[in-house]
């Protein structure tokens, strides 16, 4: 195994595919060694923020924070991405013709292996831990196996860690070939410093005239591999050696399937000036442990040697720092990226109302038509599921009383003149005739009026010709919208489309094109038809296509908090609060959650109510600025053939252990749901024997839709743990010395695995776990990985007429 340590310098942590990537594997003390932890101690606990602790070489000041002479300076600084993985080299085994997954060398040792290579030519070497062939003018150079390997079923992999740079030359190219015994026929990787260009190749006398090529990216191409499956050869790129994409394809050529191959890394110049091309980690099977940010950079002093100690944390360090998360309606505005959002939540002291575009918008102030009337802020209840207070405006007639104004300034003009714009609202009112808000130009040359008619119907009313007069027109399906409830209104300019409730009340309303709006009135229109009744949440969008059957939903986040969607539904919602776009969800058996509609709790605890309602999982991806959620179901009744790995007890480490105690009994659970029953599910012969043992916390409060589901929660609960048989909580593993390092590697958070030859005094001599946890570190020939599992037992679900899961009294515990 070779570790592997990158850090993104300047890069954004949150981006991952626009990331740089700078390898530091050279600095990193491997004698103290990496050490990562991640998951959860056992399957009752949350899973906690990942972490990674290494010590990096500091001798030449590079990672001293301020250092201006340093290479990475400025981007030595807190939160710099970082991504921690190990490389497995494969040996060597059997009899030729050898598969090429076989071929493998990391160069570390500065010495070349003539038993892989045998014959460098032309000044190649091995140099700095890389393969390193020059580029130059004098003659060719590269690496060469002898023949004695195959393709099929197989593949060859290698890190391009250096280029050759251009340098005047006429032409300048390092490959990667795999070559049959024809001279000039070959497949592979080309890349060309002249033209910047890596191509994918299948040559016949030195030329391939379909090659495709691809302007280089030290993103994308860092990684280069060819493969053979099923008839056909893959050529795939990669940024990080673990996830790869396809750059061609093409049936695989009769030669690569009858002939005994060699392996090629050769360099050619013409004119300008010499260098070189390395590459690193030949044969490489990549498997990510870490992926964050770092959190600090302390540089340490023993005596004149320098140590940089650094801390890491995966991406919860910076979902745990985000603001306490607004109602759901603010949130999904937010979300649409609007020109302007005056959400009228404001305290009851205030005088005035704040925009929440992040667009830094003036407020909007009270403004006096007439004399008397009120606007009193936080008045009146907003929308059932928001929780907000919104001001109550009180006018004395129709044209004396307050009303809220702006001018929003030229720059949302301009966004508003190259793109009619998308109108949000809510509000409340037992008047008719009245108008919600008004959008106008500063010559009235376009003017958009929401209002409603004497019948309390929706009006739009509009002139792009600056008609004193506007033209009027009635959205006859909606009168009655003044029964003094909550509605939500969404106007599509664009296409002239309104909305009502989430429900298309109009389709063939006139576009109205609209240019220079930028003067907004909520709550009346320039002192006339002052609104009698409460507003809340006004928008205004300039997207450039139609939004507004995507506004219309909203509906749903004030109304009921989008109360009912499946879990997995809500996870995505709330993960879009946190700009985060990747999430991973595993399983199948997602239940409706009860709304989240209110704001005042931050989005990774909203998502762990949603874990804890459905008994599911929930943390970071380990290779990708990502989050995984898993449901309850992928623990469901574990299949023998899908097991990550076995291994036999007498190859584990000291500190594996069986235990049997009461760290997890619950026999008695009191639950309840928000305005449902409180309801209780007991374990009578555990109670008996034990006493009584609650979850921790006392009565739990799930977000579930219905009394039964509430109970269905409670009753799993205690079926897992009225009587939790005897578990090995901690499973150590040396996996550098194991033959299945791979499967080892690739064990994650909810696989499982069987322990077997087991001693004498056991329960059994197997036992299955599950995997909730571990602890790793990492050293130069040694990766002893620490698992914290529990009994996949637990977890399983009756099967009618099952051998194994309808036990009577021992597995048939209903799925849940």
């Amino acid at each position: 195994m070779t570790l592997l340590a990158e850090v993104g310098w300047g890069g954004l942590v949150q981006a991952p595919t626009t990331i740089t990537w700078t390898d530091i594997t050279q600095r990193v003390d491997q004698v103290r060694g990496v050490v990562i932890t991640r998951g959860a101690s056992d399957e009752r606990s949350e899973t906690q923020p990942g972490t990674a602790t290494l010590s990096l070489d500091n001798q030449d000041g590079w990672l001293t924070p301020g250092n201006s002479a340093s290479p990475w300076s400025p981007f030595v600084r807190e939160n710099a991405p970082i991504r921690i993985s190990q490389a497995v080299i494969p040996t060597r085994s059997g009899s030729s013709p050898y598969p090429l997954a076989m071929l493998g060398d990391d160069f570390d040792d500065n010495r070349v292996n003539t038993t892989l290579w045998s014959t460098p030519f032309g000044g190649a070497s091995e140099t700095g831990g890389r393969m390193r062939v020059p580029v130059t003018t004098v003659s060719t150079a590269g690496f060469q196996t002898v023949r004695e390997w195959a393709l099929v079923g197989s593949k060859l992999t290698a890190k391009l860690v250096t280029l050759p740079g251009a340098n005047g030359s006429s032409a300048a190219l390092a490959s990667m070939w795999v070559n049959s015994t024809t001279s000039g026929t070959r497949l592979g990787w080309r890349y060309n410093a002249v033209t910047g260009v890596i191509s994918a190749e299948t040559q016949t006398g030195f030329f391939d005239g379909t090659a495709v090529g691809f302007a280089y990216s030290a993103i994308n191409h860092v990684w280069v591999r060819v493969r053979e499956s099923g008839g056909t050869v893959y050529w795939e790129s990669s940024g990080d050696g673990f996830g790869w994409t396809v750059r061609r394809s093409l049936a695989t050529p009769a030669w690569v399937t009858s002939q005994t191959l060699a392996v090629e890394f050769p360099t050619t110049r013409t004119g300008g000036t010499n260098d070189f091309v390395e590459w690193d980690l030949v044969g490489a099977e990549v498997r990510p442990r870490f992926y964050g940010m770092v959190n600090e950079w302390p540089v340490d002093w023993e005596g004149l040697v320098s140590k940089v100690t650094i801390s890491c944390t995966d991406l919860f360090k910076r979902l745990n720092r985000l603001p306490l998360l607004r109602s759901m309606v603010t949130e999904q505005i937010i979300q649409r990226v609007p020109v302007a959002y005056y959400p009228l939540t404001e305290p009851a002291d205030s005088i005035s109302a704040g925009d929440l575009s992040g667009h830094g918008l003036p407020s909007m102030a009270i403004t006096q038509a007439g004399a008397g009337g009120t606007l009193t802020m936080a008045t009146t209840e907003g929308p059932a599921a928001t929780g907000d207070s919104t001001p109550l405006f009180t006018p004395s007639t129709a044209t004396a009383g307050k009303y809220l104004t702006v001018d929003l300034g030229s720059a949302a003009q301009d966004q508003l003149t190259a793109n009619p714009p998308q109108i949000e609202a809510w509000f409340k009112t037992a008047t008719t005739g009245r108008a919600i808000l008004g959008l106008y130009s500063p010559d009235l040359q376009y003017v958009t009026v929401l209002s409603l008619s004497a019948s309390g119907a929706l009006q739009i009313e509009w002139t792009v010709t600056g008609a004193t007069s506007l033209t009027v027109e009635t959205v006859g399906s909606t009168s009655g919208l003044n029964d003094d409830n909550w509605h939500h209104l969404v106007y599509d300019q664009r296409i002239g489309v309104a909305w009502v409730d989430g429900v298309n009340v109009d389709p063939t309303l006139a576009p109205t094109p609209g240019s220079d709006q930028r003067f907004l009135h909520i709550g009346g229109y320039r002192g006339t038809r002052l609104w009698n009744g409460a507003l809340a949440h006004v928008a205004v969008y300039a997207a450039n296509v139609t939004i507004g059957s995507a506004l219309a939903t909203h509906y749903n986040a004030g109304a009921n908090g989008y109360a009912g969607e499946a879990a997995d539904t809500r996870i995505f919602r709330l993960a879009e609060y946190a700009g985060l776009l990747s999430v991973t969800v595993w399983g199948s058996t997602h239940d409706p959650v009860d709304s989240q509609g209110p704001g005042g709790s931050g989005v990774v605890a909203r998502m762990r109510e949603v874990e804890a309602t459905e008994s599911g999982k929930l943390f970071a991806e380990r290779d990708w600025f990502g989050l995984a959620y898993q449901s309850r179901d992928v623990r469901y009744n574990p299949d023998p053939a899908s097991e990550t790995f076995t291994i036999d007890y007498a190859d584990l480490e000291p500190g594996t252990k069986l235990s049997a105690d009461d760290q997890k009994k619950i026999n008695f659970v009191e639950a309840s749901r928000p305005g449902g029953a409180t309801q209780r599910v007991t374990a009578p012969e555990s109670i008996l024997a034990f006493g009584t043992y609650p979850p921790a916390g006392g009565t739990l409060s799930l977000l579930k839709t219905s009394d039964n589901s509430v109970l269905d929660a409670a009753a799993w609960l205690v079926s897992r743990y009225a009587a939790p048989a005897p578990e090995l909580r901690e499973v150590a593993i040396e996996a550098y010395t194991m033959p299945n390092f791979l499967d080892i590697l690739d064990a994650e958070i909810s696989s499982y695995f069987t322990v077997f030859n087991l001693p004498s005094q056991a329960p059994a001599s197997s036992m299955r776990v599950t995997v909730e946890g571990y602890t790793e570190t990492l050293k130069e020939k040694s990766h002893l990985i620490g698992f914290h599992t529990s009994a996949s037992a637990t977890d399983s679900v009756w099967v009618l007429d099952d051998a194994v899961y309808s036990v009577l009294d021992s597995t048939t515990r209903l799925a849940y």
